[in-house]
């Protein structure tokens, strides 16, 4: 069987070759909900790159035993793409993360932009939000099966995002008014690229200078105007088809 159609479960350490056990809430979702039964295979992750095949020995109420044949570790693409994603209201600013991150992000950085409908403030509401996004990459990254997690870091502001565009190896802006092309850039083969999505209310121009003079190209995707969730999602398509992070 391909490890591409394996059910994935995460682990903090990946076992050795051998014996191990799935306990706490992933063992007990493994026995209760996908019901696996001794024969079975899996996949272990530890979110870092590192997977194991294993197969189930034996069933508890709500742990595993396996029998470990294999591990592996998955290395990363040679260009890396961070997503600095505006915040986004409701429940589309997580619809953006499950996208951004079955289609192959490395790295997530929450953006405070200026025309944010939705705003995460530095209390509980704010640690509740970001910790929203992370259990949603968390749960992205086993559903499309990937080896590697990607953070999601603290919310930044402008100034700081200009900082992270400045250490870059590259950085796009997505734009609906812009007059280049995504297309027509061209990539590093290799280090970090980071994208930059919007808000619903749009990017503003001091916005745009800030981190244009921070080394960003601004750019559009095509001749349609796609919403703050599922831009990013499109863009790391194209991305993964003018690098070689697809091949």
């Amino acid at each position: 069987m391909s490890e591409s159609s394996l059910p994935v479960f995460s682990v903090e350490r990946l076992p050795a070759v051998g014996g191990t056990a799935l306990d706490g809430p992933e063992g007990k979702h493994a026995a209760t909900v996908r019901r696996l039964r001794p024969g079975e295979l899996l996949l272990l992750s530890d979110g870092q790159g590192g997977l194991a095949r294993c197969e189930v020995v034996s069933v508890a109420r709500d742990s595993l035993q396996l029998a470990v044949s294999e591990t592996w570790h998955v290395p990363q693409p040679g260009l890396r793409v961070r997503l600095a994603q505006a915040l986004v209201k409701g429940d589309r600013g997580e619809l953006a993360v499950e996208l951004a991150t079955e289609a192959g992000v490395d790295a997530v950085v929450p953006w405070r932009a200026a025309r944010c409908v939705a705003k995460w403030d530095d209390g509980p509401r704010g640690a509740k939000a970001l910790a929203r996004w992370r259990s949603t990459a968390a749960q992205a990254a086993k559903q499309a099966r990937r080896a590697w997690t990607p953070p999601v870091d603290e919310p930044v502001s402008t100034k700081q995002l200009g900082e992270i565009v400045s250490r870059a190896d590259a950085a796009l802006v997505l734009h609906e008014a812009a007059s280049t092309p995504l297309a027509s850039i061209d990539l590093p083969p290799t280090g970090e690229l980071v994208l930059v999505v919007g808000p619903e209310g749009g990017v503003t121009s001091d916005e745009l200078a800030t981190l244009a003079s921070a080394g960003a190209h601004v750019v559009r995707l095509g001749p349609t105007v796609l919403r703050a969730s599922t831009a990013a999602a499109v863009a790391l398509g194209a991305l993964g088809v003018r690098t070689d992070r697809w091949t």
